[in-house]
């Protein structure tokens, strides 16, 4: 594959800079939340988001794709720190789950990606939408009782997504409103026309500005407001490491003395297989999104998130998955090359070294809103009715897929999502492969393609709906193979047509294998 030159990553640094760190601010509390639900220390998320930015980006064969903690996977990093019994057993387990996805790159377990349904993912992008919109409107009210990037029906707490919204609405912190409202305002301003075509303000990313306005506000709120002031638990809290040289106390090594375990390798490939699916989803549906239409390697990328987990792993971080969420955010951010994935690892690199004093300082009601418009950019009404507008074949697979993702998680609702997808297009295929044309009494009857026998119990149906006293025409000459059980079923219509004074012509089928003569 051609590698970009240098050069032509620094001739996007205009828009790959702000992208980046505007993908850096969504993805600091994502990486907190999800380390946090995952019973994991906190600084094994953000080793993660530097490991799938500072790495996996470069190794790579996507342009715009964001790696890091993903949320569909908190669930197996609990239950498997709870048998390991220690977290360094686990990261043992995620090591060796790089060593297998490495693997499954090198014999092509990536052409996976390529039957993904488009209905499908187009259902997974809208519900993700819709779920960024419910997850993050309690954050954005300044009500944060769910970790940051939960993507789930049912909660941990024992609520659902409805239950939460519902409970958030009667603990509205003022300050929170103000912040959040306004920076949607900002952020929808700086996306207009005027605002794109100012040489100036169009340098600035709207995102970005939501998140200062929110960082000035609450600043002032406390000197001169302390009612509209917000609460500290409301602030993105990340861990104070003080300086580059205390950074290597937070790194923990696997405990190697694990591998006699057999359960470390049970977890190993269920964090490979989950993670994997996860990632080709995620890279197919970036490559949805991207203006460009590039079309990333499957199996590259496969290797890419084995590296990285191999290193997160050895270094003492979550497992990793290209993320739907911040490669989203990448690209409504304005992002054209992988530079802004890598800015993004880096600044969470720097962070936790000397930032993080005035990060604490950020309302996580600003993070809400940037989140909360690219939930609607996902899923906007313009998106349903071209499906709509597509036909059922379509419609179905795509409204079946969101609902399956909202009332369950998203692995669990892509697989229903797919199973319905498949269903509609084996039903396509199905009747594509036998086609009945009526002009008056004149019938064709044309086979295509593959005609199996799954196709009999179509044939039959159309054979009997042929009337008394027609002329039929069966045609095979588009078809590459006919089963010996549709070659049946067409020889037992031939031998019924004298009683219905049907008169019929056989064109281009092995006539050798039925009984009946062609007219012509």
């Amino acid at each position: 594959m051609h590698k970009p030159p240098i050069q032509h990553y620094f001739s996007h640094l205009q828009h790959d800079l702000p992208a980046g760190i505007v993908v850096f601010l969504v993805a600091l509390p994502l990486c907190l939340g999800i380390a946090l639900a995952s019973g994991a220390p906190l600084f094994s998320g953000i080793i993660a988001g530097m490991v799938g930015g500072l790495v996996v980006a470069w190794l790579s064969g996507s342009q715009l794709s964001v790696s890091g903690p993903a949320a569909g996977l908190t669930a197996i990093v609990v239950s498997a720190i709870e048998k390991l019994g220690s977290f360094e057993s686990f990261l043992f387990s995620v090591a060796l789950a790089g060593l297998i996805q490495l693997a499954l790159g090198f014999v092509n377990a990536g052409v996976i990606g390529a039957y993904f349904p488009a209905a499908v993912i187009k259902g997974m992008l809208a519900a993700i939408g819709l779920i960024l919109i419910m997850k993050q409107i309690p954050h954005a009210l300044g009500y944060d009782a769910d970790f940051e990037g939960d993507e789930t029906y049912l909660q941990a707490d024992s609520h659902t997504t409805f239950s939460e919204l519902a409970y958030s609405l009667q603990a509205i912190s003022p300050g929170a409103v103000v912040v959040s409202v306004v920076a949607i305002v900002i952020m929808l301003l700086w996306d207009s026309p005027w605002f794109k075509r100012n040489p100036v303000l169009s340098l600035l990313p709207g995102p970005l500005l939501a998140v200062l306005w929110g960082l000035a506000f609450n600043a002032l709120s406390r000197l001169y407001a302390p009612d509209f002031a917000i609460a500290p638990e409301h602030l993105v809290s990340l861990p104070e490491i003080q300086g580059m040289g205390n950074l290597l106390q937070y790194f923990t090594l696997p405990d190697f003395s694990q591998w006699g375990n057999t359960q470390v390798y049970v977890i190993a490939c269920t964090l490979a297989v989950v993670a994997s699916l996860e990632t080709l989803l995620s890279l197919e549906a970036v490559d949805k999104l991207d203006p460009a239409k590039r079309v990333a390697p499957t199996n590259r990328e496969l290797k890419a998130q084995g590296i990285g987990n191999l290193l997160s792993g050895l270094l003492g971080g979550l497992p990793i998955t290209a993320v739907i969420v911040r490669g989203a955010a990448n690209i409504n951010a304005g992002a054209k090359t992988k530079l802004a994935c890598f800015i993004h690892g880096l600044l969470l690199l720097l962070s936790v070294v000397f930032l993080s004093r005035y990060l604490n300082l950020i309302p996580l009601a600003s993070l809400a809103a940037v989140l909360l418009l690219t939930g609607y950019k996902l899923t906007k009404p313009q998106l349903f009715m071209e499906m709509y507008r597509k036909g059922v074949n379509q419609l179905a697979p795509f409204v079946v897929t969101i609902l399956a993702i909202l009332l369950t998680d998203l692995l669990k609702g892509m697989t229903i999502g797919m199973v319905v997808g498949l269903y509609f297009v084996i039903r396509t295929d199905f009747h594509a492969a036998i086609t009945l044309t009526r002009h008056h009494n004149n019938y064709l009857l044309r086979l295509h393609k593959d005609v199996s026998f799954l196709n009999k119990a179509l044939l039959r149906e159309y054979l009997a709906n042929i009337e008394e006293d027609s002329h039929v025409i069966i045609d095979g000459k588009r078809a590459k193979f006919i089963d010996q059980d549709i070659l049946e079923t067409i020889d037992d219509f031939l031998h019924s047509t004298g009683e219905k004074n049907i008169q019929v012509e056989v064109h281009h089928i092995p006539v050798g294998k039925i009984h009946y003569h062609p007219l012509h």
